[in-house]
């Protein structure tokens, strides 16, 4: 029996093919090649290369531009245009680039976010990394640490600025990001910090875009979102002793106003009241003697007009009133020497002599 030994070497390495997921096996490469070796051009290799170059160039040339997009155009390396969104032409590359940006979509960067990725920063030309809990690590106005994890969302507004006017635009908004939210921190206390997170996220937000205005990078905030503050978890018990402490000054305070709102107004008012009373008894002692006064002058004035009897009326006035609280009465004459009569005076009760 003869064996074709070529033949069985070709049926192994078809059995070696793997099929794809459509079920259709690939072509193999060597075998393409060298089909593409026996293609006799007219011209040889030669004309070969310039069809590939000129398909190339003519590929470079032609270019869509997507929506929500606008494509950048630079002539060796100087910026001359931008085509919105269609089918375009431009020159081969090595005359004019194409830089397509995204003007619709939002971007996001995060600083102190736990997602595990770690955070691009632009030093001296060179770009570094470092996580993101650095970023978070502040220092408030009342000298402690805070942990402020931040999201910031953000649009391309000008492409020709975001590209060309500052050297890697996204560093420098991540630098100026951290930059805003340290300022407006470092003017709270960590309390303010914790409960305020509106607040710090709009002033961070204002504060941001009017840097990134006067640098010129063409971006457009979207969103500053503070997420939950807290403290380095070594100072967390410190921190939460502090809490207490201030909690129970604070009681103690409500406490103190509580009864000091309670004393305070009684106490004026009983001063009030005695205030009051006392005006009362000094006017109703000034009005008696005013009466008293005026009594005396209307008296005075009818005792000038008849003396003798305005006199003897007063005088038996007083009589009448004062004669009945004497009690029993005896009348003596007035020649009487002898005063042995007197002496049993009070065994003949109710007899005058």
């Amino acid at each position: 029996m003869v064996w074709d030994w070529e033949k069985l070497q070709k049926n192994k390495k078809k059995s070696k093919k793997t099929r794809g997921s459509d079920g259709i096996v690939p072509p193999d490469l060597e075998d393409l090649g060298n089909k593409i070796k026996n293609i006799n051009f007219p011209g040889g290799p030669v004309i070969l290369i310039l069809l590939i170059i000129l398909g190339y160039i003519g590929y470079s040339m032609i270019y869509q531009v997507k929506l929500r997009e606008v494509g950048m155009i630079q002539r060796f390396g100087k910026f001359v245009r931008k085509t919105h969104p269609g089918l375009h032409l431009k020159w081969p590359n090595g005359i004019e680039k194409l830089t397509i940006v995204n003007v619709d979509g939002t971007r996001r960067t995060e600083f102190g976010v736990t997602t595990g990725r770690s955070e691009r920063r632009m030093t001296g030309g060179e770009v570094t990394y470092r996580r993101g809990m650095e970023a978070a690590l502040m220092l408030t106005g009342d000298l402690n640490v805070a942990i402020v994890p931040w999201i910031v969302q953000y649009k391309i507004n000008d492409p020709e600025k975001f590209l060309f006017r500052v050297y890697d635009a996204e560093g420098l908004l991540r630098d100026l990001s951290e930059a805003a939210m340290r300022l407006v921190v470092g003017d709270r206390s960590v309390n303010e910090v914790i409960n305020e997170r509106e607040e710090i996220a709009t002033q961070c937000r204002e504060v941001l875009q009017k840097e990134l205005d006067n640098s010129k990078t063409g971006i457009r905030l979207v969103n500053l979102e503070l997420k939950k503050t807290n403290v380095p978890s070594k100072v967390q018990p410190s921190f939460n002793a502090v809490n207490k402490a201030e909690q129970e000054k604070e009681t103690m305070i409500l406490t103190a106003r509580k009864d000091y709102n309670q004393a305070i107004p009684a106490a004026k008012g009983e001063a009030e009241r005695t205030i009051r009373a006392a005006e009362g008894y000094a006017l109703d002692r000034v009005n008696r003697a005013e009466g008293d006064a005026a009594k005396f002058t209307s008296l005075y004035d009818e005792y000038a007009k008849a003396k003798d009897v305005t006199k003897r009326r007063l005088y038996l006035e007083m009589f009448i009133d004062v004669f009945p609280k004497l009690g029993q009465k005896y009348l003596i004459d007035s020649s009487q020497k002898n005063f042995l009569p007197l002496l049993n005076i009070e065994s003949n009760k109710g007899v005058i002599k």
